[in-house]
């Protein structure tokens, strides 16, 4: 993110497509958000235990069960308006679990 400081905000776009969100901050200074969702499976698990009884061998099986984890990201980047264009000055890293 940071290498697109500076840049005019076209260099994103060009790569991210439309921003989700644009928000005013005042004149000449505007958040563009790009929302994101990863999307990931985690697997299940199985485990078999043997027991001896008296009556001879008992089988446990313990079925822990897969599922699909989402994880919602914003990448948020500030920018000024100057000579008709509008320019990256910032950025806002998004949180731990989206890096």
């Amino acid at each position: 993110m940071k290498g697109y400081v500076g840049k005019p905000l076209e260099s994103v776009v060009l790569d991210y497509g439309p921003p989700t969100n644009v928000i005013d901050l005042g004149p000449g200074r505007k958040a563009y958000q790009w929302r994101r969702v990863n999307t990931s499976a985690i697997s299940g698990t199985s485990t078999e235990e043997v027991r001896r009884t008296r009556h001879g061998k008992s089988y446990q099986t313990t079925e822990t069960p897969g599922y699909i984890q989402e994880t919602e990201c914003f990448y948020t980047f500030y920018a000024d308006y100057v000579n008709g264009r509008w320019y990256v000055i910032d950025f806002q890293k998004p949180k731990l679990e989206c890096e």
